[in-house]
């Protein structure tokens, strides 16, 4: 244990409430916390000592007087130094760890809890980092963050995405802005041999989604020859994969004007347009359509957006996953392939997996479940927080 911080404010739990603690949850709820008045006053994203009833010493966090998770264990020692040479250790592991994951730069850097860093999350996209500082600790962090990425990365830009719904539980404003360097006129990202566009201002999340890649790389592997049918397709990620892997003909549908042009662009920069139509429409709607009109694919990928984004949405979410499972089977060829996927939150793996198998025995076709997964490997899980692992897959075939 290194010597005493000085100054770093020492915070107990309640009598009883070190259970969790000791059993290696990174996490301090609001009501397991002894409080004092003073307490109320802390800047959010200070860092603390914590000490169970009795004294112990739990280690080093970072606390948030105004969330409902109050503080997050950021080391065991509770007196390490939270600086920039710990952010620096911190992301020089997680970087290792990609390193040895994947060929090329582009994937997730950090992932919160996952990684160490409560809250942080980085993308990069070759020599452009885009960061997401989720909670007041890493908020706070910020400057040691940049310089941490500076040091050991040399970006030529780093953009702050700070537009997360996880942010108001914090108490923490929006924000998107160009934090260091100048972004390159054409932001790009590599996968499967395609080359996307990535948006790190505008588009959705950090500009691209890494946590379906081996989702992508498992589907993609199975449209050879076959016609595709990608449903929520967004900029067409998952579609052009396919396409790119030999697929006959791939049909993309959306409801979003922008991110179909972007799609097609894409297509025609890659050489694949020949093979890709652009459907705007509505998903229940165009599968009920084409199953009327006998329609039939050999692969068909559904990735929606969050159906409960809320708890108050799960029994609505449960519903639409079954119903979306049902219209999608009907459209699928003998012996063709399903694609599902969930990124609620709120809906576990088990209760997602019953959708779907409920879906199918609905729309009466009968198969196996060829592939559960969630995010990749860039998206690590701490093991005592299972619950963040949101995104949910099924990959089927039917009979």
């Amino acid at each position: 244990m290194t010597n005493p911080v000085p100054d770093r404010v020492t915070l107990r739990l309640r009598p009883g409430h070190d259970r969790r603690l000791r059993a290696g949850h990174p996490w301090v709820f609001s009501n397991e916390l002894d409080w004092s008045a003073d307490m109320r006053q802390l800047a959010a994203g200070l860092v603390v000592r914590l000490e169970a009833a009795g004294g112990r010493p739990e280690g080093t966090f970072m606390f948030n007087p105004r969330s409902l998770i109050a503080a997050r264990r950021l080391s065991r020692d509770p007196e390490a130094v939270i600086d920039r040479g710990f952010v620096a250790e911190r992301l020089e592991r997680a970087g290792a760890l990609r390193a040895r994951l994947f060929a090329a730069p582009f994937h997730r850097l950090c992932h919160a809890e996952g990684d160490g860093l409560p809250g942080l999350v980085i993308d990069r996209y070759g020599d452009v980092f885009v960061v997401s500082h989720n909670t007041a600790g890493m908020a706070a962090l910020e400057p040691a963050i940049l310089a941490a990425l500076t040091d050991l990365f040399a970006p030529v830009a780093v953009v702050a995405r700070d537009d997360s719904p996880a942010r108001t539980l914090e108490g923490l404003g929006e924000r998107v802005a160009v934090l260091a360097g100048a972004l390159p006129e054409r932001v790009t990202v590599q996968e499967g041999g395609v080359v996307f566009p990535v948006d790190p201002l505008g588009g959705q999340k950090t500009g691209w989604f890494f946590d379906q890649r081996c989702n992508r790389d498992a589907v993609a592997a199975l449209a050879r020859g076959g016609r595709v049918l990608d449903v929520y397709c967004h900029t067409g990620a998952f579609g052009l994969r396919c396409a790119a892997e030999g697929a006959a003909q791939v049909t993309l549908a959306d409801r979003s004007e922008p991110a179909l042009a972007l799609a097609a662009e894409t297509a025609r920069a890659n050489g694949l347009a020949a093979r890709i139509e652009i459907l705007r429409a509505e998903a229940f709607g165009l599968l009920e359509r084409l199953a009327g009109e006998g329609a039939r694919y050999d692969l068909v990928v559904c990735d929606p957006p969050a159906f409960a984004k809320s708890r108050k949405d799960h029994g609505p979410a449960l519903k639409g996953y079954e119903k979306l499972a049902r219209l999608a089977a009907a459209v699928v060829a003998p012996g063709g392939f399903l694609f599902v996927a969930s990124c609620s939150h709120h809906v576990s793996a088990e209760e997602f997996a019953t959708c779907v198998a409920r879906g199918l025995a609905r729309a009466g076709r009968e198969g196996r479940v060829l592939r559960s997964a969630g995010a990749g490997p860039d998206h690590p899980v701490h093991p005592h927080l299972p619950e963040s692992a949101y995104l949910k897959a099924e990959l089927l075939q039917l009979d």
